[in-house]
């Protein structure tokens, strides 16, 4: 079952112009990626534009690349099968919203620096996770060109201290690896992702 969740970040690429940043409204679900019904989408663009292109669909299979076409705020995925999975989640995981606090270490090209942060982490594998956060102040966005992130993260169990390596990151939302997770942190998260 392939799911895309609500507030997920989706991007269509279309000829001629800049990519368009698309956000999931709601959770939709289906046995493949080609027989997924219209997402309803958040959009910058007029009710009655059409746009066709490639749509950069990131799901509960990972991130893959297929033609779509974008029409009165619903995405719509066109042909028999998607251009291929480029990244393959193979670690257990599980969504939530698990509160978040920390530092990130941003790169200004001629130095670094440290920027504090807060949000939560909507989804988390065995591996890495998905943050949603913020740099605090008047911008909703997190700084651009974050190489690294010390987070403090309530779980279930309790604070989960992590160094995240930054993978991909866009406006509020970066996703990445672990790059060091206390030890005893690991045996819980381990056994949280497995438990559902």
């Amino acid at each position: 079952m392939i799911t895309v969740s609500a507030g997920s970040t989706l991007t269509l690429r279309c000829p001629g112009m800049e990519a368009i940043p698309l956000v999931c409204l709601a959770e939709v679900r289906a046995p493949f990626i080609a027989d997924l019904p219209p997402l309803p989408v958040l959009s910058l663009d007029e009710p009655g534009v059409r746009r066709y292109g490639i749509l950069e669909l990131t799901s509960s299979a990972g991130v893959a690349w297929v033609e779509a076409e974008l029409r009165g705020g619903l995405m719509t995925v066109l042909g028999d099968s998607p251009t291929g999975v480029v990244q393959r989640r193979d670690s257990p995981r599980r969504p939530g919203v698990y509160p978040a606090t920390g530092t990130a270490q941003v790169d200004t090209g001629d130095s670094q620096k440290l920027v504090a942060i807060a949000g939560h982490v909507q989804d988390i594998s065995t591996s890495g996770l998905l943050l949603r956060a913020t740099a605090g102040g008047d911008s909703p966005h997190l700084p651009s060109a974050i190489l690294r992130t010390l987070l403090h993260v309530t779980m279930p169990w309790g604070e989960m201290n992590t160094a995240v390596t930054t993978v991909d990151q866009r406006s509020d939302q970066l996703r990445g690896t672990f790059e060091w997770i206390d030890p005893g942190d690991a045996k819980a998260l381990a056994g949280f992702v497995l438990s559902r």
